[in-house]
This record gives C-alpha cells, structure tokens and sequence, in this order.
C-alpha cells in the first residue's frame, strides 16, 4: 500500500485531495462474483489466480475478483492522462469514497491458488478417494472408449 503524502484530515482549506493523488483506484479493478459454494467453483477461482497479480477478497459478505493492473493512461504524476474524456466510472468516482488512506482490510484476502485450496478444504467435505482391488479386473469388465 502507498504512503500518502498527507492525512486527509490535514488538507488545508483550498487544496484536494487529487494533488496528493497515489492512484490506487487506477491501479486495479475488483468485479463482484458469485460467492463459491462448491469445490469446482473454488477450482475455477483457483484457475483465475494462476494468471498474474490477481487476489480475492470478502468485503460485507460479498466476494470480488481483484485483477491489479494500472490504468494504460495513468501518468507518472499519477493524474489521468485523458481526464476530459475518461469513462463514466471514474467520473462518478469521488474523493468522498476515495481510496488514498484506506487501511485495505476485508473481511478474508486471498492472495494465493493455495489460500484458497487451503480454504475449501477447511469448509467444504473432503474430496472422495478412490480405492483400488487388488484383484484384477475381469476382461468384459474393462471398457475402452471407441476411437
């Protein structure tokens, strides 16, 4: 997490919060996913964090996908480099929900495929094993697939 600058509650009357901008927001996204209630479903997030900087996280119940690349026009002041015509997204966003000095912390973070092997194994059944005879199989008992 960036050191900010300043604490927002020392701003003086006159600045904004965007001249100390340490571009959080612009530097990841986090979509909204179906909570996982069976162990494919956590194979498939599993399957989402093999792809680079990616995380999940649980924040009020709800589970987001975080994929962490920066925005291709953030500039290295940090200051979006087609602010006049950036999308609706940004434009809604304000400095009153603004990231700069949040603490970051959710209710569970996943940062690895293994956190959450490790925590589908701590909550769902254990994976059916399979046992093997030790006697041979009878040959109208073997079925090959068909080429």
């Amino acid at each position: 997490m960036p050191k900010v600058p300043v604490k927002r509650a020392d701003i003086k009357p006159g600045e904004v919060l965007c001249q100390y901008c340490t571009a959080r927001c612009c530097s990841y996204f986090a979509l909204p996913m179906e909570t996982p209630t069976e162990r494919n479903d956590f194979e498939n997030i599993r399957w989402f964090m093999l792809h680079g900087r990616v995380s999940v996280f649980v924040d009020s119940g709800t589970w987001f996908l975080c994929v962490f690349n920066k925005c291709d026009h953030l500039q290295p002041d940090n200051m979006c480099g087609i602010y006049e015509t950036r999308p609706q997204i940004c434009r809604d966003y304000s400095t009153d929900s603004c990231e700069y000095d949040n603490d970051g912390l959710y209710d569970q973070l996943f940062e690895t495929p293994d956190q959450i092997k490790e925590y589908a194994d701590s909550i769902l059944p254990l994976e059916t094993s399979y046992t093997f005879s030790p006697e041979p199989m009878k040959p109208s008992e073997v079925r090959l697939p068909l080429a």
